[in-house]
């Protein structure tokens, strides 16, 4: 999905709607209960960034739309509108399937136009959800990057990545790759928030296996959740915990609700946490983030658990973006820009 537009018809011609996306067949089946596969041939694979991302690369895969992850506040709810379904349980439940994005990407590399620019996986729905055990596009998606020369990332809180560690490990002899795994919930109990992700310690079981294939690993501790998971005792934890798998540093973000993911995650607040409502009213106001004080707030809390437990590397410490004072700005009516 390109960065600019957040339509579909970035990444395959069509208009909005599935009819018209290049849809080859839906599937269901018996291993993933109430989780329909909408396969689509695209007619695209790298999507630009926009300048005005301020993001740390150009260039983004994406081989998935939808994500059986379910994560309450997932911010790219609101791409599934443009193919006619809905932020909530659509977004869950009905996954378009890219069948043919690796053979796509290995032409788009081709190219003698192509400038070996760095390419990011993960940066929507997550690559190594469930789906990417039926469907097995990351192995011929990493050979393509690696065997032309383009250097990548990938984000993920899906432990099948490990199935690719041995190809991961060749393609970094090959090109620069850089592995990140988000783990912002430490407390089980909490994880029903984000119900299809593996478990905080099937994810760190990740980490110690990313490292002891001589990779680093860094995490992404996003998003932070406010008056749920940024208490003192959660976060001391969870570094804790980080640094024994053996990772490599952290990014604190704190969540932002954009768009209809935030009607999604506060009826889930209002059912499961009813007294925080005016909590979050006061905290968000009208808009997608919170106000600056509470990410300074945030900072002094996070800072010296970062040199506590050594987890300050070369990707600036523990932010990879200032998050803007919009705390009271409405609610955007037109695309939602992905973060």
């Amino acid at each position: 999905m390109r960065w600019t537009t957040q339509a579909v018809d970035v990444d395959d011609g069509a208009l909005p709607g599935l009819e018209r996306s290049g849809l080859v067949r839906r599937v269901r089946t018996p291993e993933f209960d109430g989780i329909t596969f909408h396969e689509v041939l695209c007619k695209s694979a790298l999507n630009k960034t926009p300048e005005a991302s301020r993001l740390p690369f150009e260039y983004t895969v994406n081989t998935f739309r939808g994500c059986s992850h379910a994560c309450r506040y997932c911010f790219a709810r609101p791409t599934h509108e443009y193919l006619d379904l809905d932020a909530g349980h659509d977004f869950d439940t009905q996954l378009v399937v890219k069948t043919n994005v690796a053979a796509v990407l290995r032409r788009e590399l081709a190219r003698k136009s192509w400038k070996r620019e760095h390419v990011a996986l993960g940066t929507n729905t997550d690559p190594y959800q469930r789906a990417e055990g039926r469907y097995r596009l990351m192995p011929g998606v990493i050979r393509a990057l690696a065997e032309s020369g383009t250097p990548f990332s990938i984000l993920t809180k899906g432990t099948l990545l490990r199935r690719d560690l041995p190809l991961l490990t060749l393609a970094s002899h090959q090109v620069d790759v850089s592995v990140s795994v988000s783990l912002a919930i430490g407390d089980h109990e909490l994880q029903q928030i984000e119900p299809g992700t593996p478990s905080p310690k099937a994810r760190l079981d990740l980490i110690r296996a990313i490292t002891d294939a001589g990779m680093s690993c860094h995490v992404m501790v996003a998003p932070v959740i406010p008056y749920l998971t940024d208490s003192k005792r959660h976060l001391e934890g969870l570094f804790a915990d980080l640094s024994a798998a053996g990772a490599s540093g952290v990014t604190v973000i704190p969540m932002h609700l954009r768009g209809s993911t935030r009607g999604w995650f506060l009826s889930w607040l209002g059912t499961e946490h009813p007294a925080l409502l005016p909590r979050y009213r006061r905290l968000y106001g009208r808009g997608a983030y919170v106000s600056r004080e509470y990410t300074r707030w945030l900072d002094a809390r996070v800072d010296p658990l970062v040199e506590q437990y050594g987890l300050g590397d070369r990707r600036s410490g523990h932010r990879s973006a200032e998050v803007p004072d919009r705390s009271q700005e409405p609610m955007p009516v037109g695309p939602p820009t992905l973060f």
